[in-house]
């Protein structure tokens, strides 16, 4: 439960505290959508606050290095789709009996469904070959493009809008269908739309694939494995 901080100290800028209520509302609900979409469009302003949001996320050397290729025709939908669904049966096939049964029983629709998808991808080259901050981990580029997904998944949340994150594709069947150039990289292909319910917890942990580990056992204090009783 968020308090009041006492003692007159204050952190600059800080949210009021239903502000702050709000914030991590989002962060504790937001769920991966993956067959619930209804199929009502999406306000234009709404779409371009979400994608505002998306723009807003930090990156290294303020590089910005993401697109977003807006995809709204069923027939691109259709040929995506078919991509995904022949990547997907390759990743059946890699579970062992039970657990082939319980992926393939997954709905994994939202590209059919969903009345938008967003493609947000990573210009390695934006800033040119030296970037502030990429000099010794070139995988900077990329993991604020990732930052710039969990801003616009955040404000979709806000929103009452859903969003699916597709990440079984072969890159260049989707590169190939949106003209992509191949410097460009694929980072997610998002699934966006209104829903009709959402899961109280992550569907994998509902169907029982898998549940949030303990916050406590993935917390070291001052090196690795050392818990705080431990430092």
């Amino acid at each position: 439960m968020l308090t009041e901080p006492k003692g007159g100290l204050a952190a600059a800028g800080a949210f009021s505290l239903p502000e702050r209520e709000a914030v991590y509302r989002a962060i504790e609900t937001r769920r991966d959508v993956r067959d619930e979409f209804l199929p009502a469009p999406l306000p234009e302003d709404l779409i371009g606050r979400l994608l505002a949001a998306a723009h807003s996320a930090p990156s290294v050397g303020f590089m910005q290095p993401w697109n977003f290729v807006l995809v709204r025709a069923e027939e691109t939908r259709e040929r995506v789709w078919h991509a995904f669904r022949r990547a997907n049966d390759e990743a059946a096939l890699m579970f062992e009996a039970e657990q082939q049964a319980k992926y393939r029983a997954l709905k994994l629709e939202g590209i059919r469904k969903a009345p938008l998808s967003i493609c947000v991808t990573c210009d390695r080259t934006r800033g040119g070959a030296v970037v502030l901050g990429r000099t010794h981990n070139p995988q900077m580029d990329v993991y604020s493009t990732v930052c710039a997904v969990q801003n616009l998944w955040l404000a979709a949340r806000a929103e009452g809008v859903g969003v699916g994150w597709v990440s079984i594709f072969h890159e260049a069947e989707i590169k190939a269908i949106l003209g992509i150039p191949d410097h460009i990289e694929i980072v997610a292909w998002l699934c966006l739309g209104y829903v009709d319910r959402l899961y109280q917890q992550p569907e994998l942990a509902v169907k029982g694939w898998r549940q949030r580990l303990p916050l406590d056992e993935l917390v070291f204090e001052d090196g690795w494995g050392r818990s705080k009783e431990k430092a």
